[in-house]
């Protein structure tokens, strides 16, 4: 049976080897295996729009996708132009082939083939491109200031940017806690089935702690619609926030502060919590668990130095930085030992990705140079 039956179907919903019978047979198995529900819409969108473009083509079968197939369609994304006018982004070509490869390989897995078309797919080289300017700290003082915590919705939303910045969690993560998941006592939060599937445990700052209790204390019990609702944060019809409705409440919220434009909303208090952290002296191993990255090559792309720290690192350790040169000789195999041990947890990680995630075997492509 078709996974959504008001759908028109790819191919013969009765031939046990089309597109439609074996997408959904596809995510039936990652279903009983356990991955993550969180992203198989999309998921399902790029499989289906890959089955139509065969389908225009003669072919209503995965199991007659040849590697020529293949190149051809990457080619098609290449080439393909939005209503306005605007080529895919690299990230998405990259995006939407790589699901194709993890596809493609149960797939060969399972035996309804026997070669994978997709195995030797090359993949666009990724571009390396710093990330959206985050808030700084006076700026990030600004936004929380903004609501009007003498009303029950104000209250509620300093806690929610409190929380936000404090912990750095994903907009999706905040829309699926619930209030057991916070512990005050404790000074941590409880993250469950974030990217990924998996759990994970984040501290609280004290700060983002007491405006949370003065929420769930005087705020809370009147806003709930229902006694048996649980959720942590609920929007003005007292039920959970849905994502698209929790990142434009926030929005709504830096727009009024009156903060420098930029993109993004929920977004930047994660990425200005981990350039602060790293600006003020965090190792970058504890910002890779507190953002709950699976590796630290990501972390390193994700959070942003400052010039300003920069030049002092530069100014200590470059042996021609100051007017009469200094000596890094002294610390040349404390630094490779140090490079050799992130080189190693790197792999690590992306070996842990790559077992856990089909297709992610595309990540040793995506290692910065220098820490191959």
């Amino acid at each position: 049976m078709p996974r959504w039956p008001d759908r028109v179907p790819i191919g013969d919903p009765n031939d046990a080897r089309s597109f439609e019978v074996m997408i959904a047979r596809y995510f039936e198995w990652r279903d009983v295996h356990g991955y993550a529900r969180h992203g198989q819409g999309s998921h399902d969108s790029v499989l289906r729009q890959f089955g139509k473009w065969c389908a225009q083509r003669g072919i209503t079968r995965p199991t007659e996708v040849t590697r020529t197939m293949m190149d051809r369609y990457q080619r098609y994304l290449y080439h393909y132009r939005r209503p306005n006018g605007r080529p895919l982004a690299v990230r998405t070509q990259i995006t939407q082939l790589s699901l194709l490869r993890s596809f493609f390989k149960w797939m060969a897995q399972q035996r309804y083939i026997l070669y994978n078309p997709a195995a030797e797919l090359q993949l666009p080289k990724k571009a390396v491109r710093l990330p959206v300017e985050g808030f700084s700290l006076e700026e990030v003082e600004q936004v929380l200031a903004t609501p009007n915590v003498h009303t029950p919705f104000g209250l509620r939303n300093r806690a929610l940017l409190e929380l936000m910045f404090s912990t750095g969690i994903r907009r999706m993560e905040v829309t699926n806690l619930n209030v057991y998941d916070m512990e005050a006592e404790r000074g941590v939060l409880t993250i469950r089935q974030g990217k990924g599937g998996k759990d994970r445990v984040v501290p609280i700052g004290e700060r983002a702690i007491a405006w949370m209790r003065r929420y769930l204390k005087e705020v809370r019990p009147g806003l709930v619609l229902h006694a048996d609702e649980w959720a942590l944060f609920v929007n003005k019809e007292g039920v959970r926030f849905n994502p698209s409705g929790l990142g434009n409440e926030v929005t709504r919220l830096i727009k009024a502060s009156g903060v420098r434009k930029r993109a993004g909303s929920c977004h930047l208090f994660r990425h200005s919590m981990a350039t602060l952290m790293l600006e003020g002296g965090a190792d970058i191993r504890f910002i890779q668990e507190m953002l709950g990255h699976a590796h630290l090559g990501t972390t390193q792309l994700y959070t942003r130095v400052s010039i300003e720290k920069l030049q002092k690192v530069h100014t200590a350790t470059h042996p021609t930085a100051g007017l009469h040169g200094v000596k890094a000789r002294e610390r040349g195999s404390e630094r490779e030992a140090e490079a050799q041990e992130l080189r190693e947890a790197l792999e690590a990680d992306i070996d842990e990705e790559i077992a856990e995630e089909p297709g992610d075997d595309a990540l040793r492509s995506w290692v910065p140079k220098r820490l191959r």
